[in-house]
């Protein structure tokens, strides 16, 4: 048995949403079970989403390893099948397997760095099926490899969703978040044009800086023409919006109109061209506003990594996964603006700063301190 502090998230009937830092004991690893003492835990747009949602920060109540908050009230009835239960937090992390079951795949494992998505990574252990994890290359270090699993794999997923789907270049908005410039990397390596916008001139700086091409600034008067231009020296007809909410992702389809019906005969029903926008991020929790100028040959939905890795199949997922491995410290290198510990990430000034999801500022779990 091993003694173990658990961040875990409990929405209440009355709307209370308590966040706080729980005790338990964890049982010896049995059968292909390894024990993980967690190094680091990266804070990822989707783990907000489960920890505070829309849930009001700026007048909660902190205290030490907890807080209080109030969750709107329409918010408490569409999440209502969660009331009343504590959730585990943190979707990935690494650390060292410091005990193992008997399988010999569990065995194999002790003393190794590995990283792993079984969700309930921010904590200090966790117990996890041996079979699930990634070994990190030697000299690897747990921070490296905290991040290996969401960002890196949707980025590649991206790539691999415009060949399957016969797009020749893209779209990414928040470009300049990490899993951004893991995608701008991705492109140059593979060759794929990528259209990426951003939301100020540091941040067209910072990925001009890594080598991208075509970057556009949505604050800049000149937006709109410049969206345009890059679309028609690309040819993309493929996004992936990380916004959500708002008028961008239909700006875009928009677009992408533009360029396909430049030289086309004119039609009520707009061009032929097919325009796709998936939606993969909530930085703007609001409405998705679309404004349908773009005819009827255009599609706006969902996408999440892991129906997609379940749709390609094992052999598709662990060529990707391959890849992480093999690019873990260049291609797939993650940058955090701030370390803190499990008491630290419940602190008012803390939870304020990670949740803004802020581009480009990641902040990591260090449950160790």
């Amino acid at each position: 048995m091993v003694s173990n502090t658990q961040l875990v998230s409990t929405l209440e009937a009355d709307g209370r949403l308590i966040v706080e830092l729980r005790e338990e004991q964890l049982p010896d690893p049995t059968g292909h079970q390894v024990l993980v003492r967690i190094e680091a835990a990266p804070i990822n747009p989707s783990d907000l989403g489960l920890l505070f949602g829309p849930a009001d920060l700026a007048t909660a109540e902190y205290t030490p390893g907890r807080i209080v908050a109030t969750m709107p009230e329409g918010a408490v009835r569409a999440m209502h099948a969660r009331v009343g239960q504590a959730l585990p937090v943190g979707n990935e992390g690494a650390g060292t397997v410091i005990a193992a079951g008997d399988a010999p795949e569990a065995q194999a494992l002790l003393g190794k760095v590995v990283a792993a998505v079984p969700g309930a990574m921010y904590a200090q252990y966790r117990l996890i099926d041996a079979r699930a994890v990634l070994v990190l290359p030697d000299g690897a270090t747990a921070e490296q490899g905290a991040g290996s699993f969401v960002n890196p794999l949707t980025a590649l997923s991206f790539v691999e969703v415009m060949r399957r789907e016969g797009h020749k270049a893209l779209v990414h908005t928040a470009a300049a978040s990490n899993l951004g410039q893991m995608l701008v990397r991705i492109c140059q390596a593979d060759g794929v044009p990528l259209v990426n916008i951003v939301r100020s001139p540091a941040q067209v700086a910072l990925l001009k800086g890594i080598g991208a091409e075509y970057v556009i600034d949505s604050s800049s008067a000149s937006f709109a023409t410049d969206l345009v231009d890059a679309l028609d020296a690309t040819g993309a007809t493929l996004g992936f919006d990380a916004i959500g909410g708002g008028k961008q992702a239909g700006q875009i389809l928009a677009a992408m109109e533009q360029v396909a019906s430049k030289n086309a005969a004119f039609s009520r029903y707009g061009s032929d061209t097919f325009k796709q926008m998936y939606i993969y991020g909530a930085l703007d929790l609001g409405p998705t506003i679309v404004n349908r100028s773009f005819g009827f040959s255009w599609s706006i939905s969902g996408f999440l990594l892991t129906p997609f890795l379940a749709q390609i199949g094992a052999e598709g997922a662990e060529r990707l996964r391959q890849r992480v491995r093999d690019e873990l410290t260049t291609t797939f290198a993650s940058h955090f603006k701030a370390r803190i510990s499990l008491e630290g990430a419940l602190t008012r000034e803390a939870a304020m700063a990670y949740n803004a999801r802020a581009t480009g500022e990641k902040y990591l779990i260090v449950p160790h301190g």
